[in-house]
Formats: C-alpha cells, structure tokens, sequence
C-alpha cells in the first residue's frame, strides 16, 4: 500500500489491465453548509473550509481518473448562518434552489446519505430542500413506519440506490459495473431533534439495518456495495443503537467500502494508529478500504479501487486512500490555501452569500464587555454569562402560571468554541461595541430550541459531575500538567448557574469523556450552593437547557427526556438576540459562580488561542505565566491553582 499522505496522480489507472477497472470514489462529509470560504461568525474570508475550494480538488482528481463517484455523507444542511438565513428568513421560490443544493447538482453529485443535522430545521423544510437535487439521497434505517424487518420499512428516503455505471477498463473497453450505495445514520437523531421528529420517524439500529439490507442489495444485482455511513470510527464490538459504529459496519459481509463522518476527524490518519481491526496507515477497516475527509469542505477524500473480475464476480483487488486538503498549516502556524474557489460553484450560490452577510450584520444592541472563550474552560466566562442570562430570563417568564413557578431557575450552557479539534482560531472573541446577529451566532453556534427541564438535586450534582469530566486529574503539588482532557469536548462542558460550585480536580472524575460511569462514589463538585445555602438531593429545580441536551445528548445524569416540563418554541440563539434586544446595552461580565477548587503549590498548563493574550487581565487574581506557541498553534499558559 501507498503511503496515504502520499497523493499518487494515477495510483492505478496505469495498473489497471484487461478485466481490471480503476474506480475512484470521491467523498465530503460534515460540510455544514460551508459553501463559501468564508467565516460569518467573524465575517471574514477563511482558508480552511468551502466546498467552492474542495471543489477544485474535484476538478483535479477527475483529471486524474477515468472513472469517478462524487459521493457526500450527510451533515450538508446545518452549521453555519447561511443555513439558518435559509431554514428561518428566506422562502425559496417556485424553481428555486437551496443553495447548498445548487452547489451539489453543479458539482454533479452522484448520490448522498443524510446526517444528523439535516433534521435541525424539521423535516418538511428538509423534503422540500432536497427535492432539488439532481442526485439519489439515500437512508436506510430512518423509517416513517417500521416493518417486521428493516427490509419491510417505509423510509423516509429510499434506503439505497445501484448506480448502472459504464466504466473503462485496463484495455480500454467499457464494463457495465453496478455499485450498490446504503445510506445510514445515527439513531440519537431521536433525541436529539425529538421536537422536529417525534411522531414522524424512527431510527433503526445502524449495523443490524447494514446486516439486513445487503444481501438484498445483493440480489438486486450490486457488484459492489459501499456504505454511505454518516457514523464515526468507535468501539469495535457492536452494542444496540451505537452512534459511532463504523468498525462492527466493515465486519458485516458483503459491505466492500466504507465513507464514514459524523465526528469531524481525519481517516487514514495516526489519530487511529493502534487501534484493533483497523489499518490507520493504509485507510482500512476489518480490511475494507474505509475515509473521513474532516469537515466544512476541510479535505477531500480520495479512494482508489482496482476491481477485478473473477468468475465472472467483480471483487476489490487492492486500494488506497488518501485525504487532500484545501489548505496547509505554515511554520508560522498561518494557512495557505492549496486552491482557490470553482468559479462555477460561487457563481451558483453568490446571491444567497451576499443575502446571508446581509442577515448577519444586522444590529441587535451593544456590549460593554468583550465577549471571548478564550478562558471559558479554565474559569467562568463573559460569553457563557450572556446566555445564561437569556436563558434565565426566559425560562423565568415561561414558568409563570404553571405548576413549577417558584422553583428555582438555573441556566446550563457551554463554551462551544473552545479550540480544541477545531484549531487555535476555534474561539470567540467579540470586542466591547455593538453587537450583530453575526455575533449572537457566533456565541452560541447551533440551532438548538429551548427546554426547561425539573431535576432534583441529587440528578444536578451528577450533571456537573458528568462535565468535571473535562479535567485531567491533577496530583497536589504537581508542576505543568495537562488540565484539560485531550478528548473531552467543550461542548459537553455545562457551565449551570444559578447556583455557585467548585470543581476538585485533585479527585478522579466519576464519568469518562463520553458518559460512562467510571466510579459512581467519585466526587468532584464540592461547595455545591444555591443562594449560599447547600444543594441537597430533595431540592428541585427548573434548568434551561436545549434540546439536544434534554433527550439525552452526552449521556448527563437528569437529562434523558424524562424530566423535561416545557419544550419552548424558541431557538436559543434567538432568546439571547431578543434579550440583547430588549436590554439595548448589555454587560455581562461573568460572575464567578463556578471555580476550580485551589490546589497550593500546583500548577497547570492550560491551552488556548493566542488572542487570549490580549484578555489576560481576566485572569486577575491567578499567576498566570506565557509559555509561548505549541506547535499546533495554541497559546499555552502556565496557571498556579
């Protein structure tokens, strides 16, 4: 096998002879509805995303093949402003096109599967949208009504499609293969759009829909069969309803391929080096050639498939894959793009750009504080302050006149740019100034709808136990350990206030990075007080959260659609554009309900983006000291617990 990093420019067209076939696959995933590169949150142009730029890699990689699928694997609906201006401001017209989808037909898609976040907007608006497409969209295990089988479902899009494609072998004749393609996607879509989707469908189980459907594909005369998973790479062993179920999928017989998703990561890539039944080097799985091209139009994945016929059979002789990107990291730790924008997908979907930077500079109101997260996963921040104040707000006023008034109201939310995966510039950071509907989405990134939620407070330690998770366990005393898990997502850090707490990190954490109950005595959230009175497991509350977190999203104690008292009408970010609305000028500097516990003698090295050079002030009362740039671009700073 090829070295992956290596892209070869014919890998085997040249290899190729008489009843041999060279397909390529060509696959993007998670793109978010990043059409443009250009970053709306901070309304600039941006290198390191855009299917404009990806499709340039297009271009090139089927100048380099003969035989070429274009193939997305969910997530092209949601994620940026330019989705909610087109969910929530723009009615498209008789004809008119989503520009997502004008972007895909230009590109000639060949087929996509959905994803998770193709439901945020419900889904009358997603069946009007992609009747658009000039392309088949497949899913076999989101059903409207179910079956005594998965084969017996009504689904909601066909559950797979045989592309009949005319290919060129080795000697230049033309071979009639057909590829069957399955789509599938997380069963969690039900909780967490259950609003959007409760009632309407139902999700099977990823790997047993997989093991039900291929034989039928089969026999419906496949010669070769790729799944379309918009699943990650995980545990190996298959459990009911996993989310991340890439690695049972290979297992199963007679899938060929897989284009995996979902978790926004790379595939062939060292981050899986080591892992069972799977070649990281050579993009494998169980020895099926397997690729995740990132997000946002981040990478394009590039799969090679020498078929051969034997018996009259066509089977997969060998593969390589590779992920080529759509911009490189410098010394500097600046980008550079490695192509510039398809023309032909700008000229496609400029008017819906220039509509959306119209949607996103409108005024709301002004802040007299900066609003940054560059400090949000080391003490309590200015930018999860101003949501937990709509969020409390309204949640006040909801409750009037029910049977929960008078209970006290908390506020969960969490830092959802934090670095991490996502880079050293993955932060907000909004000056003291006026304020713009760019902003508000930039602070709080999805279109999340409002829950509140009646816990007690046994179920609200356990909630903040479930985010202490987001800690290394540090030893007192230690000097320059990591405080952060390298694999905890910010995310699921809930920031809950309302009440005032401490997080001991000296103690082990009770759950782990994705909900598991390591150890159900451990115990890190000490001083646990609601208006300086103790938190005992009989208190109840009412908690604004979102929908996502209230059915079950991240697995936190209290919160699995069980305890949820209002489903509000409202998205998030629009309660906090109608808060800033309303107060006209806004000051939310945070307030310091939460803390780490203080550790003498111990310090720690904390990560984040080098604009936090410019807040360091917000640190007043710690010794914080500047250790320079790691190599991924990170600031790290020295902080004495």
């Amino acid at each position: 096998m090829a070295d992956p990093a290596q892209t070869s420019q014919h890998p085997f067209s040249t290899l190729a002879t008489e009843g041999q076939v060279h397909l390529r696959i060509l696959e993007t995933t998670d793109l978010h509805m990043h059409v443009f590169p250009y970053d709306y949150f901070a309304d600039k142009p941006m290198d390191s995303a855009g299917l404009a730029r990806t499709a340039t890699l297009m271009e090139r990689a089927r100048q380099e093949a003969a035989n070429c699928l274009l193939l997305d694997n969910g997530d092209f609906l949601q994620g940026n402003p330019m989705g909610d201006f087109m969910a929530h401001e723009k009615e498209l017209g008789p004809g008119e096109l989503h520009p997502m989808i004008a972007a895909m037909n230009t590109l000639g898609y060949d087929a996509s599967t959905l994803g998770n976040h193709e439901f945020n907007y419900g889904i009358p608006y997603l069946m009007t949208t992609i009747a658009g497409a000039d392309f088949p969209i497949v899913s076999a295990n989101i059903v409207k009504t179910e079956g005594a089988t998965p084969v017996e479902d009504d689904t909601l899009v066909p559950p797979y499609v045989i592309l009949e494609r005319s290919l060129t072998d080795g000697a230049g004749e033309a071979q009639t293969i057909k590829i069957g393609l399955i789509g599938l996607a997380p069963p969690q879509i039900m909780m967490w759009d259950h609003k959007n989707v409760a009632g309407q469908i139902s999700l099977r189980d990823i790997v047993d829909t997989a093991r039900a459907y291929v034989p039928e594909i089969r026999a419906q005369g496949a010669d070769i069969v790729i799944a379309l998973c918009h699943t990650g790479i995980g545990p190996g062993t298959h459990t009911e309803g996993m989310e991340n179920a890439a690695v049972p999928l290979a297992a199963i017989e007679g899938i060929d391929a897989l284009l995996t998703g979902h978790t926004h990561l790379l595939f062939p890539s060292p981050m899986f080096y080591g892992l069972p039944d799977i070649d990281a080097q050579a993009g494998l799985i169980h020895g099926k050639p397997a690729m995740m091209p990132g997000y946002w139009g981040s990478h394009l994945g590039v799969m090679d498939l020498l078929l051969e016929q034997q018996d009259g059979v066509w089977r997969i002789r060998d593969s390589e894959t590779a992920l080529r990107p759509i911009a490189t990291r410098n010394p500097d730790l600046s980008l550079s793009p490695t192509v510039e924008s398809a023309p032909a997908v700008i000229a496609a979907t400029e008017r819906a750009h220039f509509d959306t930077l119209d949607y996103v500079r409108r005024p709301v109101g002004r802040t007299e504080t900066p609003l940054h997260s560059y400090f949000a996963l080391l003490t309590d921040d200015p930018s999860v302050q101003l949501v937990a104040n709509a969020q409390i707000a309204y949640t006040t006023e909801m409750m009037k006149g029910t049977a929960h008034e008078g209970l006290p109201v908390l506020s969960c939310t969490a830092p959802f740019k934090a670095g991490g995966r996502n880079g050293p510039d993955y932060y907000t950071d909004i000056p003291a100034g006026d304020l713009a509907i760019k902003h508000v989405a930039d602070l709080y990134l999805y279109s999340n709808t409002v829950r509140a939620l009646r816990i007690n407070g046994d179920q609200l330690k356990g909630w903040l136990e479930r985010s202490a998770g987001q800690f290394n366990q540090i030893a007192p005393g230690s000097q320059d350990a990591a405080l952060l898990h390298p694999v905890f997502p910010a995310y699921n850090f809930d920031v809950i206030d309302g009440v005032t707490y401490q997080i001991d990190i000296s103690q082990p954490a009770r759950f782990d990075h994705v909900g598991t109950v390591l150890d159900p005595t451990a115990s890190r959230i000490v001083n646990l007080q609601h208006e300086g009175r103790p938190v005992t497991p009989e208190m109840e509350f009412i908690i604004c959260t979102n929908n996502y977190r209230a059915y079950g999203g991240g697995s936190f104690p209290g919160a699995d659609g069980s305890t949820v008292v209002f489903e509000g009408p409202d998205a998030n970010r629009d309660i906090v554009v109608r808060y800033i609305l309303e107060q006209g000028t806004i000051n939310p500097k945070a307030d310091n309900n939460w803390s780490l516990a203080p550790m003498p003698g111990t310090t720690v090295v904390y990560h984040t983006g080098p604009g936090a050079r410019t807040h360091l002030s917000a640190l007043e009362g710690r010794t914080v000291t500047d250790l320079g740039d790691n190599a991924e671009g990170f600031a790290t700073l020295r902080v004495t617990l």
